[in-house]
């Protein structure tokens, strides 16, 4: 009996009325143009300008490109989902709530828990990214910072990434200031951070070599270190490297609370962005790849602005470079945002301390904003992150599959208990299987010390919910008020 009640608790679910009425005190001022900003903001990050060259030179070569699409195919079957659970259920937290919504609580913790090691780390890589590119821009200029304050603990004797560290603050305090604001000065930099892609893209056309794309398949043949080279076991490594290139989609559905008009507005931001980022990372690679052969870029941390020097365009690298770590900053404020929503959606909800859940005078969770900087500023400024940083596609991969299940328990109950859906997923519901599969697919591929790590890191979680949240969930306490009420009548 008290095992019966107790898997009860677990997978009780919540009312999406709930959700519905505690996320209305948010601001509803995102529009698709913000969204989109958001969403390319984010997807077309750090990785762009550095993925293509070294997927290519580890694994796909030339055929790096396929890599991008193939990735961009699962991810694109998982966006057709995210477009339907958001305009079905425009709730703050994106998977963590849809999932408590119609799976139950325990399972939407466990999707939630995994996002939010995606958004802590996602801050984190993005922000010591976005400083070596910085000190780099710099160094040449003969501003050269000390080792202790240039890399995080224990790495090359630093002892705190100082740029890292006052990134996240500089964009903690924009988000502070409210979303449609940070939205504005997204918008401008997603503008100018496109504007140099398609710089790099036109200028590298004229530096295109045939010669360098043959074979675009290169022969099979394991690395060093065991991963695949060549051959389409290398294209599927390469898809597994870089898929959290595309994992940016998800921080839109983060904030869907936030939209106007969401059940138009979410399905357009989160499909139209993913398709303007494919377009540029399939163009980035096969313009870096024809530029120079694949395996220049074995080992080398910017090969956008390396191919652009060593093609004779010195000063467009600059220039690329430059607007690359300003639009990094995009990136920052995208993942700062959904982090702070889902931590906000924990405290709305007791799995974490309540106060996590509540709002400023603004409607605002900056709370749950100033959690999130100090995690970032934490391992991105003070632990080496390089071996946690598969876990951002390990974590998201498993809330992607979570969701793409997620679609055979929504429609059942669309139009009934929850809004009818402006968008639905199509061919149903063969596309919700393959999309699990293909998630599936991608998870599998990762290498055995990132699925440790999601281990760990789901264990950790469990702890977590068995020790405080399921005590202290919101959800549980209203069941177990109302079974008391109708044991007392």
């Amino acid at each position: 009996m008290v095992m019966k009640s107790f898997f009860k608790r677990m997978l009780l679910k919540e009312d999406p009325n709930v959700y519905q009425d505690k996320d209305s005190h948010l601001s509803q001022v995102l529009t698709v143009k913000d969204f989109l900003a958001l969403g390319v903001g984010t997807i077309v990050s750090t990785s762009i300008f550095t993925l293509p060259g070294v997927v290519a030179a580890s694994h796909a070569g030339p055929a790096v490109a396929l890599s991008f699409l193939v990735a961009a195919i699962v991810a694109g079957l998982v966006a057709f989902a995210y477009a339907e659970m958001s305009s079905a259920m425009p709730f703050a937290g994106s998977a963590y709530s849809w999932i408590n919504v119609i799976f139950g609580e325990f399972f939407g913790w466990i999707a939630g828990w995994a996002l939010l090691a995606e958004y802590f780390i996602a801050v984190a890589f993005v922000a010591s990214g976005l400083s070596a590119n910085f000190r780099g821009l710099i160094e040449p200029l003969g501003l050269v910072l000390p080792k202790q304050l240039s890399s995080a603990y224990g790495t090359s004797g630093g002892v705190i990434d100082l740029v890292a560290v006052i990134v996240v603050i500089l964009v903690g305090l924009l988000l502070a200031r409210g979303v449609s604001g940070a939205a504005r000065v997204e918008n401008i930099l997603v503008v100018l951070k496109v504007l140099a892609i398609l710089l790099f893209v036109f200028v590298g056309l004229t530096a295109i070599h045939a010669s360098n794309y043959s074979p675009f398949i290169p022969k099979y043949h394991p690395n060093a270190d065991g991963s695949a080279f060549g051959g389409w076991q290398g294209i599927y490594a390469g898809v597994s490297s870089i898929f959290l290139s595309y994992i940016g989609f998800d921080s839109i559905a983060a904030n869907s609370a936030e939209a106007k008009d969401p059940k138009k507005t979410m399905p357009r931001g989160i499909l139209g962005s993913l398709v303007l980022a494919v377009i540029l990372f399939v163009s980035v690679s096969l313009v870096m790849v024809g530029m120079f052969k694949y395996s220049s870029y074995a080992n080398n941390a910017e090969p956008v602005g390396w191919a652009l020097r060593e093609s004779g365009h010195p000063i467009i690298a600059i220039v690329v470079q430059t607007v690359a770590v300003v639009g990094m900053f995009t990136a920052l404020i995208g993942m700062m945002m959904a982090g702070s929503r889902l931590l906000y959606s924990f405290g709305r909800d007791g799995m974490l301390p309540k106060w996590l859940g509540s709002l400023n005078k603004d409607n605002l969770p900056n709370r749950a904003l100033v959690v999130l900087s100090i995690v970032g500023v934490i391992l991105g400024a003070v632990f080496p992150f390089a071996f946690l940083a598969q876990l951002i596609s390990a974590g998201t991969l498993i809330a992607f599959m979570f969701v793409s299940l997620g679609i055979y328990a929504l429609r059942p109950r669309e139009g009934k208990d929850l809004p009818e859906p402006s968008f639905k997923m199509p061919l149903y519901p063969v596309m919700p299987a393959l999309a699990f599969l293909a998630a599936f697919a991608v998870f599998w591929g990762l290498d055995m010390g990132a699925k440790l790590y999601a281990l760990y890191w789901f264990i950790f979680g469990l702890v977590i919910y068995f020790g405080y949240g399921m005590r202290h969930s919101f959800l549980s306490k209203r069941s177990q008020a109302k079974e008391n009420e109708e044991k007392n009548k």
